[in-house]
């Protein structure tokens, strides 16, 4: 059972994380799925417009932790950098559909989409301070102009959950749907999008994102500094007691 699912109906390709048993945690073979599907789509002119979603009910509690608790420092990390870098430079359309939990990259990749919808009781979190560790997909640049300094500074030094309205009221999510429509609010607006002139769609998409060079930049930073990180004693605590469900020892946080 492939652990990411695609289908390209009416020139929307809907891609699909697939393993709701594990909130659709993201594994480094899911990024390299992700990072390769979006690559060709954006080739493939039978794609006007991309649907990224999770099945089960739940968009993703972001990375598998277990990944980085067992990474030895000599792993590559390079699926995810794949995958972040599709998704920066995709030239066409990206909606996303989200519900239950979007945590980490959950979360950070919805500033990389163009269209976010959310149900009302979707729960957000950027935990990355918990688990001794940096923000990363430029989450530290984008946050602040999205939502303020102030907000920003709240949800990545406390990384504590928040809701909907948070997300909708500071520019997450471009709105809030009821859950029993929430998948056909958004399958309305691809089609709509996919019915757009694809020359003037991309070239538009293009304009609007006038800070790529400075987005890039600064997910290199952060990528330096969480690979930093990971080696720390704090790090490898927050994981160690989170596979382990046990008390953290925030001695080793200092």
């Amino acid at each position: 059972m492939s652990l990411v699912l695609t289908q390209n109906n009416d020139r929307i390709l809907t891609v699909s994380l697939n393993r709701a048993d594990k909130k659709n945690a993201l594994t480094l073979k899911m990024y390299a799925q992700l990072a390769n599907i979006l690559k060709a789509a954006a080739e493939d002119d039978t794609v006007h417009v991309v649907l990224l979603k999770g099945e089960g009910g739940c968009f993703s509690a972001g990375n598998d932790i277990s990944v980085f608790a067992q990474r030895d420092e000599g792993d590559s990390i390079s699926d995810i950098v794949a995958f972040m870098n599709a998704l920066l430079h995709f030239p066409k359309p990206v909606v996303a559909q989200v519900e239950g939990v979007a945590v980490g990259i959950g979360t950070t990749l919805l500033l990389h989409c163009d269209m976010v919808y959310c149900a009302p009781a979707t729960q957000f979190c950027l935990p990355f301070i918990n688990l001794g560790l940096v923000p990363e997909y430029a989450s530290s640049y984008l946050l602040p102009r999205l939502a303020g300094r102030r907000k920003a500074s709240e949800w990545l030094m406390l990384g504590e959950m928040f809701g909907a309205e948070d997300a909708y009221q500071f520019g997450v999510v471009t709105a809030i749907e009821p859950a029993d429509t929430l998948g056909e609010k958004v399958m309305s607006v691809c089609k709509k999008l996919a019915s757009k002139p694809v020359f003037a769609m991309t070239h538009t998409k293009k304009l609007l994102n006038t800070e790529k060079e400075v987005i890039q930049q600064q997910i290199n930073e952060e990528l330096d500094v969480f690979l930093e990180a990971l080696n720390t004693d704090a790090a490898k605590e927050a994981f160690d007691a989170f596979i382990n469900k046990r008390p953290l020892n925030t001695e080793k946080f200092k």
